[in-house]
């Protein structure tokens, strides 16, 4: 089982966007330190609490700050860009660092319809898997037009996806599958099983592998990590309400957490009522507990047996880790303590 680290360069209380793409960097070079093989940007976009809408900005920025890491998007989200540009890019990048550059595809936006407009403007919304083809082929050079210096350029493509969908897919073209169950676990088995089941091996793999993403929380006792897990549920109450508030402090208590958003909301005067059993209440937090479902949180023993259960689940290779702490040292030591428990469970 490797490990991998997921950052969507989340801009924390009290930074601009460039401490917090400053804050990425440090980030990167501790999870080379350890020994971490991976890490890839999210794209996002018209999102002020995230520095990551150029991604492969952020990926060069990154390469240029580190010597062996592996950086990718996680993903470039292929409708929003034409893929001769995307061939360009990405072949640029592998030439000044190659061997180092990973291409993670996806079929979403990554943000709101009228955004999703503006990046394509007069641009069709084309099928992914037409796109990804066009895109590999100015890799291999098949193409009417070459996208220099992307031609015979190897660039390793990875489909991402949180549907069934795009297992098929993935098996299809006999390419890695890294599913997003760190946001939407909910069809994670499933798909899985299918892209398993139904992988053709291709020139650029030869048997089926898969990425599972999660969110991870480890400190040294779990009190400590159930506490800092409180920014990781705000944050997603960020997405589930739209709100787009910077990363926050840990709230005392998930369960102070809630009471306090229900209070600072209400408009009404319930009197004795318990406002924790309120329709609104309880449906964000359902929404935000369902999204977080693919959580490891805790000491390193809890997380090596999450880590135990999630495998008796599904079958995976890798597991690539979103860690939403607000202290850059506790997140950086979070990461070091998860690679102690991969490396343990090796």
């Amino acid at each position: 089982m490797k490990l991998s680290a997921l950052n969507l360069v989340p801009i924390r209380e009290g930074q601009n966007a460039q401490d917090a793409i400053a804050s990425h960097i440090k980030l990167a070079q501790h999870l080379e330190k350890i020994g971490i093989e991976r890490m890839w940007i999210a794209e996002h976009h018209n999102m002020q609490n995230l520095a990551s809408s150029s991604t492969q900005l952020l990926i060069m920025h990154t390469l240029a700050n580190t010597q062996t890491l592996k950086v990718g998007s996680g993903g470039v989200m292929l409708p929003n860009h034409s893929p001769y540009v995307v061939a360009e890019q990405y072949g640029t990048l592998a030439t000044i660092f190659p061997e180092r550059v990973e291409l993670g595809l996806g079929r979403a936006p990554g943000t709101d319809g009228l955004t999703a407009f503006a990046l394509r403007k007069g641009r069709q919304h084309g099928d992914f898997r037409q796109e990804i083809a066009e895109l590999r082929s100015y890799f291999d050079g098949t193409a009417e037009v070459n996208a220099y210096p992307a031609k015979n350029v190897d660039v390793p493509f990875y489909i991402l996806g949180s549907s069934t969908e795009s297992a098929y897919l993935a098996a299809e073209l006999g390419l890695p599958y890294a599913f997003a169950s760190h946001f939407a676990p909910a069809m994670l088995v499933d798909a899985v099983k299918i892209y398993r089941q139904h992988f053709k091996p291709s020139q650029y793999l030869a048997k089926p592998y898969v990425i599972v993403g999660v969110n991870a929380i480890v400190a040294d006792s779990d009190e400590e990590a159930e506490s800092l897990a409180t920014t990781q549920s705000q944050f997603y109450l960020n997405v589930v309400t739209n709100a787009q508030n910077k990363l926050q402090p840990p709230a005392k208590s998930d369960d102070a957490l809630w009471d306090e958003i229900i209070s600072s909301n209400r408009s009404v005067h319930f009197g004795p009522v318990d406002i924790s059993e309120l329709g609104q209440h309880n449906s964000y937090r359902r929404l935000v507990d369902k999204m977080t479902g693919c959580t490891l949180k805790g000491t390193k023993a809890s997380v090596k047996a999450q880590l135990h259960a999630l495998r008796t689940q599904v079958e995976f290779d890798e597991i690539i880790a979103q860690s939403f702490i607000f202290d850059e040292d506790k997140q950086a030591y979070s990461y070091t303590l998860l690679k102690e428990v991969v490396d343990e469970m090796n």
